[in-house]
């Protein structure tokens, strides 16, 4: 039995490929491979090889190798003869590498040894692209198994997706607050459920998830709106910025927090300052940073509106203020007025 797992939404793959792993019990017949760098002659070996002591052997392959230079998604496969000598090796000499092989002729060879692998093999591909309906591996998978295909859930499908998530957490999740993390969270699936999870034991079974739960629980929402706070305060439209914080308090946010929350995100600021100020993109500067992919493209967008100087006074100034307030000699509200308003001056 092969299994194709591919598409963008690697969350959802992964949830299956969990799934798959429970619907038997392979004991020690279980073998995963990095499908980037592992030699397809041993690939081929495990998932050709009986199970022992078990009724089905699973081999897990974890990726294909990445496109060689000037091999493209429409390059046509290699012979047979090339993909199997391949995969085999010269005799008396050790099988090549599966990156020996262009993609093309390593997906024909694999392709073609799902044909031949014993009814006890589990096979199951794992891929975080989505591959064309022509490749040979959909092809075998629809002719030997099963290809699902799993793409990453945008708009009304999104929330979609969110509803349904609540629904099989046993809590039911108002309109307003789906939207609502839909719209600080994006298509971060592994993140929705993670902070899904999170609502529905707050709520507890049969609960609903409102706006109140979301704001009030969700960290990723509540970063999200420190960053409507400092777009604002970017595009300098203080009346927008003080209508945020204003909402924020009256959601019950502790001044104290909120002085954390923005000092924290301008911390950031300066570092992704420094780091655009070197070329890096968004990608580099997540990756660097150890921060979401999202977070450093926002970051990415405000910084052009200060500039460094602007950023470390601001920074100062929310040291001082927080240290004033935790000594009882500013009014908080007040004090987070004054901020806004001499906010990158």
């Amino acid at each position: 039995m092969f299994y194709l797992l591919h598409g963008d939404d690697e969350f959802t793959s992964r949830e299956l490929l969990k799934k798959l792993r429970q619907q038997s019990d392979f004991g020690f017949n279980q073998d995963t491979y990095d499908g980037t760098t592992a030699d397809l002659k041993t690939i081929m070996m495990a998932s050709g090889t009986q199970p022992f002591l078990s009724e089905q052997r699973l081999v897990v392959i974890d990726g294909l190798p990445k496109k060689k230079r000037g091999e493209s998604s429409t390059t046509s496969a290699a012979p047979q003869e090339e993909a199997a000598k391949g995969a085999r090796g010269k005799r008396g000499k050790k099988g090549a590498k599966g990156g020996a092989l262009t993609r093309a002729a390593y997906e024909k060879a694999l392709a073609e040894h799902v044909g031949q692998m014993p009814e006890s093999t589990v096979l199951i591909l794992i891929v975080e692209e989505a591959l064309d309906k022509a490749n040979p591996l959909v092809k075998a998978a629809e002719q030997h198994g099963k290809a699902t295909l799993s793409t990453q859930p945008q708009g009304a499908q999104l929330e979609r997706w969110i509803a349904t998530r609540a629904r099989a957490l046993d809590v039911k999740i108002a309109p307003e607050a789906t939207t609502l993390l839909a719209n600080f969270i994006g298509n971060q699936l592994r993140l929705l459920a993670n902070e899904l999870q999170k609502l529905a034991t707050y709520v507890g079974p049969g609960g609903t998830i409102t706006v109140q739960e979301v704001r009030t629980l969700s960290a990723q929402v509540q970063e999200a709106r420190i960053f409507d706070l400092t777009d604002a305060l970017a595009q300098k439209n203080r009346k927008q910025a003080l209508n945020i914080l204003h909402d924020l308090l009256a959601d019950g946010e502790a001044p104290l927090k909120l002085i954390g929350l923005i000092t924290s995100q301008v911390r950031t600021l300066l570092l992704v300052k420094e780091l655009a100020q070197k070329g890096m993109r968004g990608g580099q500067v997540a990756s660097t940073l150890g921060i979401a992919p999202f977070v450093a493209e926002k970051a990415l967008r405000q910084v052009h509106n200060f500039s460094a100087a602007q950023l470390e006074h601001t920074y100062r100034q929310l040291l001082d203020t927080d240290a004033a307030l935790k000594r009882s000699r500013l009014e908080p509200e007040m004090a987070l007025d004054l901020l806004v308003v001499n906010f990158g001056t």
